[in-house]
C-alpha cells in the first residue's frame, strides 16, 4: 500500500482535498484542521493516507502530517467509531489538544467536539490514554525506535521511554550498539510489565 502522495492541489471542498499526481486526481477525505494546513490550490502538497476498502465502497483518507493520520488509525480501533466518525473527530481537535485531553482525562474537552457523545469520549479516554502522546511531549529518549517498538506492543510511550531510561542506569559499562539496544529493549519490557 502507499504511504503518501504528493502532488497539485486542484480544489478544496468541506472535507475533501483534490490532488492532481501523475496525471491522477485524487479525492480525497481530509479532517477540516488539516485541510487549513495544507497549501492553496495551485501548490503542491504531500498527504500521508490510508485506504478503506470494503465490498460495497472505497475511500481513500489523508492528513497533513503522519501523527493525524497515527491518531485517526487510532481511532479506528475505538468501538463505535468508523472512518467517517474519526475523520469528524480530527476535523474538531488538532493533534497537541487531542493528545492532552485523553492524556489528562479530560472529558468535557472531548465532549465539546462536535458529534462526539459522552460515552464514545469514555471510551477513547480508555483506549487511548497512553498511545497518541508524540515523541516530543513524551520524554526526551535518544532511542525513539525501541519507545515506537514498545508503542507498538500497546505500551505507553512515556512509561516506555522512561523504562528505557531507567534500563540504561542499569546496563554493565561497555555495552554499545545492537547488543546494547536489545538488553535495553528487554530489561524495559520487564520494568513495563511489572508496572502493569
Amino acid at each position: 500500500m502507499f504511504n503518501s502522495i504528493r502532488g497539485t492541489v486542484t480544489g478544496k471542498l468541506e472535507d475533501s482535498l483534490f490532488l492532481l499526481s501523475g496525471g491522477v486526481e485524487w479525492d480525497i477525505a481530509v479532517p477540516s484542521i488539516d485541510l487549513s494546513r495544507l497549501p492553496p490550490e495551485g501548490e503542491e502538497a504531500r498527504i500521508f493516507t490510508w485506504l478503506y476498502h470494503r465490498e460495497t465502497e472505497m475511500k481513500l483518507y489523508g492528513f497533513a502530517a503522519e501523527e493525524r493520520r497515527d491518531a485517526f488509525l487510532e481511532l479506528l480501533k475505538v468501538e463505535g467509531i468508523g472512518p467517517k466518525g474519526a475523520l469528524k473527530i480530527l476535523g474538531g481537535i488538532n493533534q497537541e489538544d487531542l493528545e492532552k485531553a485523553l492524556e489528562t482525562e479530560d472529558l468535557a474537552r472531548l465532549e465539546a467536539i462536535p458529534g462526539l457523545g459522552k460515552k464514545t469520549a469514555q471510551k477513547m479516554i480508555l483506549a487511548l490514554k497512553g498511545k497518541l502522546v508524540s515523541l516530543k511531549t513524551a520524554p526526551e529518549s535518544p532511542y525513539t525506535d525501541l519507545v515506537e517498538a514498545l508503542a507498538g506492543m500497546g505500551y505507553d510511550k512515556r512509561a516506555a521511554a522512561e523504562a528505557l531510561t531507567r534500563a540504561e542506569k542499569e546496563l554493565p559499562a561497555g555495552l554499545a550498539g545492537a547488543e546494547k539496544e536489545k538488553l535495553l529493549f528487554k530489561q524495559a519490557i520487564v520494568y513495563l510489565s511489572s508496572a502493569s
